[in-house]
């Protein structure tokens, strides 16, 4: 696929411009860049000019560097340490590119010679001044300390590197009503039953995706869902109503190695096809909130908690190691807020 980016000024502001022949796949993947945007007059899809977006789409002003050989020496031994502790793919690139970054910036230092001040330039002078986001520097902050506990001569202390203050997000919950439009969007059965166990069980995209047709047990009710984030085997209740669904689909897909299985058999369905399922749900049901996969999952555990459900069981159905990352849920959850009486209404 043959693609240009480029950096214009659109309406007085510095925007990144993406030209490539019309791609539905291309479409879609630039639509899931935040801060995307289609200009109807340019007729160009556009991006924020941010430091990660010139990264990501090769803008030729961004001079291309390495780290030294030291560097790359050290990055690998690291990956063969990540391996040996089998720490899951996506954690490993996610570390081996936080480190790379931040030995690139110091490709003329030893990597001995790096102590904790070097950290706090590095926080000010690459990743503030690029304006990268916070989670971009905690994943630097968790790469860092691992690297650095597996080197025998440092000058860094390890205790001592902060990370940024976390910013408090709500998670995006979705009512009843809209999960029932979402669900019921769909003819189809199979694409109905995915979404549809995904809120049944509040799965994540990867859980359901990598369920195998043994992992569903249904004298016993239960959905087992193997080696999900943090390596951790758990179980799921299955509604009766679920089950039901999970039945009728089985009959009619006999699906072999994977429960949802791609047009070929024995490979799972993609992830690009899931979020396409949910956006034709979505465009159906007539609901314009930007709603991703796991808002299904927010929306299993706030109306659990609603339900009058123990957050200590939500904690063990969503896999969580810390209650505190459960909690969250009770921000979000309306039935003792809409209790309230505001006192407006004694005006």
């Amino acid at each position: 696929m043959n693609w240009k980016a480029q950096l214009i000024k659109h309406r007085g502001e510095s925007r990144i411009a993406i030209y490539f022949e019309k791609n539905q796949d291309w479409i879609d993947r630039i639509k899931q860049q935040e801060g995307s945007r289609w200009s109807q007059t340019l007729g160009i899809w556009h991006l924020p000019d941010t430091f990660e977006n010139r990264m990501l789409f090769q803008i030729a002003e961004v001079p291309i560097q390495l780290p030294s050989a030291e560097g790359i020496a050290q990055i690998q031994k690291f990956k063969c340490w990540l391996l040996s502790r089998r720490y899951s793919d996506s954690t490993i690139t996610t570390y081996t590119e936080a480190l790379r970054y931040f030995l690139t910036f110091y490709n003329e230092k030893p990597v001995a010679e790096i102590d904790n001040n070097d950290v706090i330039r590095y926080n000010n002078e690459y990743i503030l001044n690029n304006k990268l986001s916070g989670s971009f520097q905690n994943q630097m902050v968790s790469s860092i300390k691992l690297f650095f506990s597996t080197v025998r001569e440092t000058k860094i202390e390890l205790d001592k590197i902060h990370r940024p203050k976390r910013e408090k997000v709500l998670p995006n919950v979705l009512s009843k009503e809209e999960v029932k439009l979402i669900l019921n969007a769909h003819i189809n059965l199979k694409h109905k039953t995915m979404l549809s166990l995904i809120y049944a069980c509040g799965l994540r995209r990867s859980e359901l995706l990598h369920l195998k047709p043994t992992d569903i047990d249904s004298k016993r009710g239960i959905v087992i869902i193997r080696q999900s984030k943090g390596k951790k085997d758990r179980i799921a209740p299955l509604s009766g109503k679920i089950l039901l669904m999970l039945r009728d689909y089985y009959l009619a897909f006999k699906p072999t190695t994977w429960l949802f299985e791609g047009n070929t058999v024995g490979e799972t369905y993609s992830e690009k096809s899931l979020q396409s399922v949910l956006k034709h749900a979505l465009h159906k049901a007539g609901i314009t909130k930007p709603v991703s996969l796991h808002w299904l999952r927010h929306s299993f555990a706030t109306h659990l908690l609603e339900n009058g459900t123990d957050l200590r069981y939500i904690q063990e159905l969503l896999g969580h190691n810390s209650s505190k990352t459960t909690e969250i849920y009770t921000h979000v959850s309306t039935k003792n807020i809409q209790q309230i009486k505001s006192p407006f209404d004694d005006l």
